[in-house]
């Protein structure tokens, strides 16, 4: 019986040992990653550059008569480079929502040609100078750091004034013949995206990249054409209601992105 009992034994602990070499492999759990909780609330600075157009549909009036010189309405533009700077303050919320408020300017010369058939027959180059404008947005995460907004608000611009030459030569009309500068105000709508460095690899937390379009109209205007000789009391008005369209591209920095750490399991 003794040696019975050790025969038992002996077969028991093969067998288990065979079983065991028959089980599986026991699967390997990789231990929770820790991913940044992006927060899209906060402060933010930014700056750039772009391109733009401006168009105007204007008539002339003769200044003396009161009566329309050049009875055709025209279209006139302008084209040009402009830098830009801004910041603002933006809030997540309910998830995917993001809005916000902020203040940009821009800074260049976007420049056309005015013109009318007088007499005389005179044109110049109008510039846009500088804008500046404050707004809302209001956007939706497409992805965890990339915001896809529409905007708007006020606007407001300078003009430049120009000296003005005969249109059929480009000889000089009379002694200081010129407009002068001038602002405009109105409003503006657009839209853009709003995405992290990261999306193209570089390891920058905070550093943003937005591309955005603007259109913004004004208030129209008369623009005077004097001269320096007999105190501005000869000439024609221009009136001048422009259209501006414009696209940026501007690398933004965010002050608090990121967060509190979470698990995320792979």
């Amino acid at each position: 019986m003794k040696k019975f009992g050790l025969a038992l034994a002996a077969v028991a602990a093969f067998t288990g040992s065979a079983v065991a070499a028959d089980l599986p492999a026991r699967a390997y759990t990789k231990a929770p990653m820790i991913a940044p909780a992006y927060n899209w609330t906060g402060f933010y600075l930014f700056g750039g550059g772009g391109y733009g157009l401006w168009e105007a549909d204007t008539t002339t009036v003769t200044r003396a008569t009161g009566l329309c010189a050049t009875c055709v309405e025209e279209r006139l533009g302008g084209k040009g480079f402009f830098g830009t700077v801004g910041g603002g303050y933006d809030w997540q919320f309910g998830g995917p929502w993001v809005a916000g408020i902020f203040a940009d300017g821009q800074f260049g010369s976007i420049k056309g040609t005015i013109q009318d058939h007088g007499p005389p027959f005179s044109v110049g180059q109008e510039k846009l100078q500088s804008t500046w404008a404050v707004g809302a947005r209001i956007g939706y995460l497409v992805a965890p750091n990339v915001l896809s907004y529409v905007n708007g608000g006020y606007t407001g611009s300078h003009w430049s004034g120009t000296t003005l030459v005969n249109g059929a030569n480009g000889a000089p009309i009379g002694p200081g013949w010129h407009s002068d500068s001038f602002n405009r105000n109105g409003w503006f709508v657009g839209g853009g995206v709003e995405n992290s460095l990261n999306i193209f690899g570089a390891a920058t937390p905070g550093w943003f990249m937005k591309t955005e379009y603007r259109v913004a109209e004004f208030d129209g205007t008369d623009i005077l054409q004097m001269n320096n000789a007999n105190n501005g009391l000869v000439g024609n008005i221009i009136s001048f209601r422009p259209i501006v369209q414009t696209i940026s591209t501007s690398l933004v920095y965010r002050f608090n992105w990121g967060g509190t750490p979470v698990a995320t399991k792979y």
